[in-house]
């Protein structure tokens, strides 16, 4: 299906300011379709005038819709529909005529003109399927009257409000609570969800006749000057959104002020209890925040041990030893530098580019001669399970190449390049480790020797991460170590 963007662009003459109007109505629409009980149909003219393209669509969640097939990208005549023709010329709200059929279906069709800045971009097809019509409740009446409301400013040009996009997804809907207001902020009527919202937040009493401002002002304390702000949402004079807590409740509010001729004669307040939604988030933030601390501790608590086997490394009398310790210092740190990542993150992936770099610096400390280290291309985000052993086994063939490649004093450079691949599915991280250094003795096998840091190496990628290690000459001078290991897809 074309987008409304590529259907404007393609077959009409608007702007770009144009388009964001429309953007703007069509974020806001499926206000006004749930109020008409009705589905919405935006036909545009296009450039040449002669017939309309239907660049948006939408479907009430309080009634049956009138249209099974979707309609964008369809082109009619002018002159076809007669009423789309009537509200583009004239510039006003168009209800005459009979109700269609539509396979065996009632349906009354009106035209909404979409007017900015003075300018009717296009036409709002509103149509009701009258199969199910009866007596209609108050609760229909009120949705009937504020969406009448809502198209006679959809027709003047004051809606939407601009600067106001709204997400369809978090804003309060129709059917989650609904209280209409006169111009004074007094409850005109408050359906039951609406009700029970408030009755959430600790009211007692009827909605029906409260200064709904004051009410919620007093309900949901605020500290501090917030008090006049949450007395002016709730009472409807602009168009905000806002969350109140009271008595262990938590609602969301949206007012929209109605301004059907111009001025304003009330306004809708939709509102959503929320108390368990934000229950679960804060539930879900204190457990990250644990998480956090947990690898805040974990990293403290490894460079501890780290800082208790330099200590006994400074101690000893053999030179063995005090390498094994050092060179135990600096695997336990490769572990810490993974958790710190972790503990400044709220998920258990981390982006790895900064760890290698870290790793890097850490083993080129203990170079004995004057070697350049330094890592191209990126190896990306990376779960922890993932991390962990990787930096470990980069730690490990680091350490190795700058112990055994060069003499004390001599020249050289090491280089850590990365390359992911694979497809989406089965993702693949090419790690290649090259140095220009004295290369490898004769006979050497990466498989069956070494020493305990290449065991390390084999253990960790082909038993924990599931990849493959090889250590080979370079083409021209030195040794390379070739890794390959799956990881997850990037997200």
């Amino acid at each position: 299906m074309p987008s409304m963007n590529d259907l404007v662009r393609q077959h009409t003459a608007l702007s770009e300011s144009d388009l964001e109007w429309l953007h703007l109505l069509v974020s806001e629409w499926q206000l006004l379709s749930d109020l008409s009980f009705a589905d919405l149909v935006l036909w545009v003219p296009t450039l040449d005038g002669t017939r309309y393209v239907s660049v948006a669509q939408m479907r009430p969640n309080t009634g049956p819709t009138s249209y099974q097939d979707d309609m964008v990208g369809h082109l009619v005549p002018r002159g076809r529909r007669p009423l789309l023709d009537a509200a583009l010329d004239e510039g006003r709200i168009v209800r005459e005529g009979d109700p269609e059929w539509r396979e065996e279906v009632p349906v009354r069709v009106e035209s909404i003109p979409v007017r900015r800045e003075g300018r009717v971009l296009g036409v709002i097809a509103r149509n009701t399927n009258l199969l199910t019509v009866r007596t209609p409740s108050r609760l229909e009446l009120t949705y009937l009257q504020s969406a009448s409301d809502l198209a006679q400013m959809i027709a003047a040009g004051s809606f939407p409000f601009p600067g106001q996009q709204v997400d369809m997804d978090a804003s309060p809907r129709a059917g989650d609570g609904l209280l209409r207001l006169d111009a004074d902020g007094i409850v005109q009527y408050a359906s039951p969800n609406a009700l029970s919202a408030y009755h959430r937040l600790g009211l007692a009493s009827d909605l029906v006749g409260q200064h709904l401002g004051q009410l919620t002002s007093d309900l949901a304390p605020a500290r501090g000057p917030v008090d006049e702000a949450i007395v002016k949402l709730a009472s409807g004079y602009a168009p905000r959104e806002a969350e109140v807590e009271g008595n262990g409740g938590v609602i969301q509010l949206r007012a929209i002020p109605l301004k059907p001729k111009g001025t304003r004669i009330g306004s809708l307040v939709l509102l959503r209890d929320v108390t368990e939604l934000r229950r679960r988030e804060r539930e879900l933030i204190t457990k990250d925040a644990t998480i956090r601390e947990i690898h805040h501790r974990v990293k403290n608590n490894l460079q501890t041990v780290a800082a208790l086997l330099r200590l006994q490394a400074r101690r000893m009398d053999s030179d063995q030893g005090r390498e094994a310790l050092n060179e135990a210092v600096r695997r336990v740190g490769s572990i810490a530098i993974v958790h710190e990542t972790l503990s400044q993150n709220l998920d258990e992936r981390v982006e790895f580019d900064e760890i290698a770099d870290r790793v890097l610096a850490m083993v080129a400390e203990i170079s004995p001669g004057k070697v350049n280290c330094r890592r191209t291309g990126r190896f990306g985000i990376l779960d922890a399970e993932v991390a962990t052993p990787l930096a470990m086994v980069l730690t490990e063939v680091l350490q190795n190449a700058l112990e055994h490649a060069f003499a004390p004093g001599e020249q050289g450079s090491v280089e850590v390049s990365a390359l992911r691949g694979g497809t989406r599915e089965e993702a693949r991280l090419l790690i290649t480790v090259r140095d220009d250094g004295r290369g490898l003795p004769e006979g050497f096998d990466a498989q069956r020797t070494g020493n305990l840091g290449l065991q390390i190496v084999r253990t960790l990628v082909e038993g924990e991460l599931g990849g493959s290690f090889d250590m080979v000459p370079a083409p021209d001078r030195g040794t390379k170590v070739v890794l390959d290991v799956p990881v997850g897809p990037e997200k």
